[in-house]
């Protein structure tokens, strides 16, 4: 008998791997199916609130806000202990807040809700999100630097959670595309809120020393954990990398919310058809997640970012072709357009982020995993909320309002050339193929 194995023949991490795909696949389900009712909140926005698309841009990107906190969220997760636990039981509290946000805005909906209250509400159910998907997050990053997990090592457990995610995201998408002609925003907001209790239930019901998490200590203290973080963002391979990653996405001025009134009010769109194009995106993201898992892994990481990059600014192009109608004129309808381009582009800016996590996941020092993916994570969610007011910015220079877009296909031309930037400092990260791990 194998001496890893025990008295029946079995390897004693295999029922707990078990625990680990079910917390996490529950988790990263729920976090890609969040677009579910982020959808009727733009319809709810645009045809209930009837703000301009500057406007919905703006708090678009301002309810992110909490995400930029999820450093101060990893470095509590991996320093402060609840009941002897420091992943699970933040999952918890992320999934009650999100679900209390909802389900509040459900019942003060009822009456007139103003903007400024429902984007406290929206904020409160980001910061929620926020520290699940950091306790998520460094659940991941932990099993891939445990020496008992060699399928995590190798990538096999972030191309599962990709994978989660994604599939929630094709749900989400195709129930929201669906739901918004049949059902009101508010009840979109009952149905989530009750799948966030769904979550919170199975998450307290899962305790911590079934994971199987490598051993940390419980009294490390805060202060050691931002001295240790700070250690890891000084080794220059970690931080260039990270610079560069945020950069890549700031630098590009998104004009998600031009776009969205230039479908739904100048084309007349169909609510179901962007929910389609979206569903689209995301199978596109799960086709990427295994082929990544099964192909791409032995790939240097920065050869695949660099591509990724440049297929953005590619799509970019062809939206601006798109807007002046060159398909049109070809026999494409925009309607075809919208699914199939439109929607891997949207998908197509997080692609980076496979590659990129496992790198570094494989850079990061043992001991402050949560605190270093959440510093990264926190980084792209400040570079978006950039790149997103850079996007309102730019449509105000170009004259771009909800019924003038005369001067969108500049300001495409202009998004395509910032994606393009980038690729001249690519050196900034490691040039190393992905490691796997046989101890």
């Amino acid at each position: 008998m194998s001496a890893k194995e025990d008295a029946k023949g079995r390897r004693p991490g295999k029922g707990k791997a078990k625990w680990i795909r079910i917390l996490l696949g529950v988790g990263y389900w729920v976090q890609g199916f969040r677009c579910f009712p982020w959808m009727a909140v733009n319809f709810f926005l645009k045809d209930s609130v009837k703000v301009d698309s500057s406007t919905l841009q703006i708090l678009q990107n301002s309810v992110n806000l909490p995400m930029v906190g999820k450093p101060i969220y990893g470095v509590v997760s991996d320093a402060v202990y609840i009941s002897g636990q420091h992943r699970v039981p933040y999952i918890a509290i992320g999934a009650f807040l999100q679900a209390m946000s909802w389900l509040t805005i459900v019942i003060l909906s009822q009456s007139n809700i103003s903007i400024v209250t429902l984007s406290l509400y929206l904020l409160l159910s980001n910061l929620g999100a926020s520290v699940a998907e950091v306790a998520n997050d460094a659940i991941v990053a932990e099993m891939g630097k445990s020496e008992n997990s060699q399928s995590a090592s190798s990538g096999e457990l972030q191309s599962f959670v990709w994978m989660a995610s994604s599939v929630g995201g094709v749900l989400g998408n195709l129930l929201g595309g669906t739901a918004i002609d049949r059902f009101s925003p508010q009840s979109m907001f009952v149905f989530f809120g009750l799948l966030l209790v769904l979550q919170f239930l199975i998450t307290i019901s899962v305790p911590e020393r079934s994971l199987n998490l490598p051993k940390s200590p419980s009294n490390v203290g805060i202060r050691k954990q931002l001295s240790e973080l700070s250690t890891a963002l000084q080794k220059p391979e970690i931080a260039y990398s990270i610079a560069w990653f945020a950069a890549s996405y700031a630098i590009i001025p998104a004009l998600t919310g031009t776009m969205f009134f230039y479908q739904t009010q100048y084309l007349k769109i169909d609510a179901a058809v962007l929910g389609i194009s979206k569903v689209f995106g995301q199978v596109v993201t799960l086709l990427w997640g295994i082929i990544y898992n099964r192909s791409l892994k032995s790939v240097q990481p920065r050869k695949l970012i660099e591509t990724i990059q440049a297929t953005m600014a590619v799509f970019m192009i062809s939206d601006v072709l798109f807007v002046k109608g060159i398909y049109r004129q070809i026999g494409v309808p925009d309607s075809m357009y919208i699914v199939v381009f439109s929607g891997v582009l949207e998908v197509l800016f997080f692609f980076k982020i496979l590659p990129f996590s496992i790198l570094i996941a494989q850079l990061c020092p043992r001991g402050c995993e949560g605190s270093l993916m959440a510093f990264v994570m926190s980084a792209v969610a400040l570079a978006f909320i950039v790149s997103g007011y850079l996007g309102v910015a730019l449509a105000s220079y170009l004259g771009v309002t909800g019924n003038d877009f005369s001067g969108l296909p500049l300001g495409l031309l202009i998004q395509a050339v910032c994606t393009f930037l980038p690729l001249f400092s690519s050196s900034w990260i490691p040039d190393q193929k992905s490691k796997t791990r046989t101890e």
